[in-house]
């Protein structure tokens, strides 16, 4: 039994809520993770949904604005299926990348489950997208919500004046290529501001009085383009595209000569939500595992200090370990690495190297073991890592064995796996940096580039898949591709398949043969 005078003290009691519990409960956490992890967000706005709600923002990829397209609806009838089935549950909240930070709490969670996932979306979540470097450098959380409502007004314009197939069949396109729709070795321009979205309809009004159709009627040339051109006209002609380009959908957005500005504008708009989402999957052991480190240290410390009750503690703690559940390599539910499990693991590592050092600690991590300061070690870790980065500089010997990590190597020309690195010094590290390349997504996405176009020749595009370690881009899925590009395009297309390490080419493909 809770004592009279603690029970005076809780900030709740009970499964009800209401939203001036909400409130007095988020003051409290906020607090806390000021003042005592560090913690610097945006402005929270907390909204309440119901289940259909959550199912609604799950098909338009978790935004609280989006345009319409047939894929979101096939998304939530799928998703809504599964939960009715009990197939699937519902996340307990969404947070926004957005200033202020939206975060989605659901109406049938209890007064408990609100407080965890306040803490770790409106704290945890918030403090990352604010501070994490690929963040700043590739998302504005200030610009994102007014250019989702302009680029959901601008397309439904579109298809009042050019019919929803027309659309469609662009937005179909663009999102087939959204994958190798994003820069990521350099940093492209914010989202658009407001002044920004002025010269888009200067741009606009300028491109659809000097839109020559023409273009569309010409025929294809005959043959190919000359190759005694000679080397020095063909690096001319890369140098003025600067090719190779990488981002597909800039390079046709910004040289289609058959797509009319309110095309280009479509594909320029699925661009920039793209590149929007693509800091997040570099980022999502860190991030879940900062949020779930930020929910689990405060609710402890209210609990400490008698804000909570045993019972809603338990509740905490029985979601929580819902959360961060790693099923082992043999059972049904296993389906890789638990993001928020191994990123809450490495940080309470973190806490205990840097307060309670073994000398196997003091020899791997020189730099923390035994300061004491692991509120700035987490911090500077949030700020200034990305997934593969953090885990190959933090990732312990001791937290290796308690995963019972290790390495095999899988060589296509032998009949059996070989456990290549096992739990000793060397192994140690060939296991970290074998884990950290996996969540390098620049080594495990299919690297695809434009490497040549003769705009006043036959105007033949031509990619180059770089193959690593012989794994070849799936067929079927690589001619569908292939096809909505040449949509954009609208001439012919080709893909050669070069090995990354020798440069022999090992197939090319034709839009003319599929």
């Amino acid at each position: 039994m809770v004592s009279q005078a603690r029970k005076s003290e809780l900030l709740f009691s009970g499964s009800d809520w209401n939203f001036a519990k909400l409130s007095s409960v988020y003051d409290e956490i906020e607090a806390l993770g000021t003042e005592e992890l560090g913690l610097d967000i945006y402005p929270v706005q907390m909204e309440v949904i119901s289940s259909e709600q959550m199912l609604d923002a799950y098909s338009s990829v978790g935004m609280p604005l989006m345009y319409r397209h047939w894929s979101f609806g096939k998304r939530f009838l799928y998703d809504e299926f599964l939960y009715r089935k009990g197939a699937r549950g519902l996340a307990y909240e969404l947070v926004i990348n957005s200033n202020p930070c939206i975060v989605y709490l659901m109406e049938e969670n209890t007064m408990a489950l609100q407080a965890l996932v306040t803490a770790h979306a409106a704290l945890g979540h918030n403090h990352f997208f604010k501070n994490n470097h690929l963040f700043r450098q590739w998302t504005d959380a200030g610009g994102i919500l007014s250019y989702l409502d302009f680029a959901k007004s601008y397309i439904a314009r579109c298809e009042e004046r050019h019919g929803l197939a027309a659309v469609e069949a662009i937005l179909d396109s663009a999102h087939a290529l959204m994958e190798q729709g994003v820069f990521r070795y350099h940093r492209p321009p914010k989202l658009s501001s407001e002044q920004q979205r002025e010269g888009l309809r200067e741009r606009l009004e300028y491109e659809e009085r000097s839109f020559n159709d023409l273009w569309r009627t010409l025929p294809p040339s005959q043959g190919k383009s000359k190759p005694e051109a000679g080397d020095e006209i063909l690096a001319e002609r890369k140098k003025s595209l600067k090719l190779p380009e990488e981002n597909l959908l800039y390079f046709l957005e910004k040289n289609s000569l058959v797509l009319e500005p309110w095309q280009r504008e479509i594909v320029r708009i699925v661009r920039v939500i793209a590149q929007y989402f693509y800091p997040q999957r570099q980022t999502q052991v860190m991030n879940e595992g900062c949020a779930t480190f930020v929910h689990y240290t405060i609710m402890n410390t209210l609990f400490d200090r008698g804000r909570i009750s045993e019972g809603a503690m338990l509740e905490i703690l029985r979601n929580h370990s819902n959360v961060v559940f790693q099923p082992t390599y043999d059972d049904p539910r296993y389906s890789g690495i638990n993001p928020y499990a191994l990123g809450l693991d490495m940080m309470q590592d973190i806490q205990r190297i840097s307060t309670a050092p073994t000398a196997e600690d003091r020899d791997w991590f020189p730099d923390i073991a035994g300061r004491g300061d692991w509120r700035d070690t987490l911090l500077d870790a949030w700020a200034n890592h990305r997934d593969e980065s953090f885990i190959r500089q933090y990732l312990s010997p001791a937290l290796i064995r308690k995963w019972r990590l290790f390495a095999l190597a899988d060589g296509a020309d032998e009949p059996h796996y070989e456990v290549a690195s096992i739990h000793n010094e060397r192994g140690y590290a060939r296991i970290r940096s074998a884990l950290a390349q996996s969540y390098d997504i620049g080594a495990s996405r299919p690297d695809i580039q434009v490497v040549d176009v003769d705009l006043l020749g036959d105007r033949h595009l031509r990619l180059q898949h770089k193959v690593k370690d012989g794994i070849m881009l799936e067929g079927q899925s690589r001619d569908a591709t292939l096809r909505h590009i040449r949509n954009l395009w609208g001439y012919e297309v080709s893909l050669a398949a070069i090995d990354a390490g020798t440069g022999a080419t090992l197939s090319e493909r034709w839009t003319k043969e599929l």
